[in-house]
């Protein structure tokens, strides 16, 4: 298995670079892929800040990948969750953010749009300390 940092999977998703895509297709075509979820993260703020990706893209272009068959992330009902509430209108990273702490009694914020948005999503409601 080997891991890829953000700019290995950016350059597979955009293909904005012909030869590095072509290392990154060889990479994804031929090994098992770890994707740790902070590359994730980053891909997701790379794709929406540099690339201006719009939201629906974004998460198409995550779910695709971490639907790859030799695709593994540390906690792929994690991922799928922050996927599914960024589509619900959470930031990404709010969204991998609550995901993640779905064990805690709440999350404590002062984002109050985190709050709203997070309304009903899960059993860790996010909250005003």
């Amino acid at each position: 298995m080997i891991a890829f940092d953000t700019n290995v999977v950016v350059r597979f998703l955009t293909r904005d670079d012909e030869a590095q895509f072509q290392k990154a297709y060889a990479l994804f075509s031929s090994r098992d892929v770890f994707l740790c979820e902070t590359v994730l993260l980053e891909t997701e703020w790379v794709l929406r800040h540099a690339y201006t990706f719009p939201p629906a893209a974004i998460r198409d272009a995550l779910r695709n990948l971490t639907a790859l068959p030799n695709v593994r992330v540390s906690d792929p009902t994690r991922v799928a969750l922050a996927i599914d509430w960024h589509e619900k209108g959470l930031d990404f990273a709010d969204a991998l953010h609550l995901a993640g702490s779905q064990h805690a009694e709440s999350m404590a914020t002062f984002d109050r749009k985190f709050i709203e948005r997070a309304s009903g999503l899960g059993t860790c409601p996010a909250v005003t300390p």
